[in-house]
């Protein structure tokens, strides 16, 4: 096993299948001690009884690492909040936080329900929100103390979110927000030692599977080097940053900037703004189709 987070504790949420369980694992392989969190739940949220944050651990542990399963609901305020107890509680403190879990109920604009809207928004928004809330109470409280901590959260939006994608318009933006989200948290955390990023992974799960031709696409355990670094003590100067990772392949998202600008000196008038506006759009680069599209 590698030490590239050794004796550092960390908390996966949705960790009991595809990509949280890919991160989970490679956290362990690197020596951290891991709160493997999942709800159990179907693709589209509704609850199993299954229970496979248990089998995860037990895969941790039988590869010599330490693991303890976590049932939280993360957009559940409380529950969220007794998860980051149980870090610390069990193992000392909370360097890590992989926010991941959610799930997705696609549907065309004009056919989502309310109720599918606040579900996806839901679990993946606030499902963000609540750890990382709590997770940046617990470390605000610590460097106050003089125990300032090397604390790393590693958040996750999507292509969808960055680029947009038909068929998924309440999951794209549940997944903007969290890009969004990951900027703030860097700026206001950073006093406290923690970095904020997120990454937006490209792999076969079961999310992806039936949507479309998965063949090509990279395995699950294949996005989950580049959290395993975000989330050690030499990433501290990364802070703010989406990367979206297919693969081999790591892009380095530019987000929002600002572009070409005309300033009028006074208020405009609306009936002049059309040729002003095309002359913006036209000397500025074009964006990138919506997936889809």
């Amino acid at each position: 096993m590698s030490t590239l987070l050794d004796g550092r504790v960390a908390i996966v949420t949705g960790a009991g299948r595809g990509i949280g369980r890919a991160h989970a694992l490679e956290l362990a392989r690197h020596g951290a001690s891991v709160v493997v969190n999942d709800y159990g739940v179907s693709l589209s949220g509704e609850g199993t009884g299954e229970t496979p944050a248990e089998s995860v651990v037990a895969e941790i542990e039988a590869m010599g690492g330490q693991a303890v399963a976590n049932a939280a609901d993360v957009a559940d305020f409380a529950a969220a909040e007794a998860m980051v107890h149980q870090a610390v509680e069990v193992f000392g403190g909370l360097d890590i936080l992989v926010n991941n879990a959610g799930f997705v109920r696609d549907r065309m604009l004009v056919n989502t329900s309310e109720e599918e809207w606040d579900a996806v928004i839901r679990v993946h928004l606030k499902g963000h929100f609540a750890p990382l809330r709590h997770a940046g109470a617990y470390w605000r409280a610590e460097a106050k103390a003089g125990r300032t901590r090397a604390a790393r959260v590693v958040n996750t939006s999507s292509g969808a979110g960055l680029q947009g994608s038909i068929g998924q318009a309440t999951y794209s933006a549940a997944k903007a927000g969290i890009a969004g989200l990951t900027l703030v948290a860097a700026a206001e955390l950073g006093r406290y030692g923690v970095t904020v990023n997120a990454i937006a992974p490209v792999a076969r799960t079961r999310m992806t599977e039936g949507a479309f031709d998965t063949s090509a696409m990279p395995e699950p355990e294949d996005n989950s080097p580049l959290v395993a670094w975000l989330a050690s003590e030499d990433a501290g100067d990364v802070t703010g940053r989406v990367i979206e990772i297919e693969g081999g392949t790591i892009t380095l998202e530019n987000a929002w900037a600002h572009g070409p600008s005309r300033d009028n000196g006074t208020r405009w008038s609306a009936t002049d703004l059309g040729p002003v506006v095309r002359d913006l759009i036209a000397s500025a680069p074009a964006p990138e189709p919506v997936y889809g599209a």
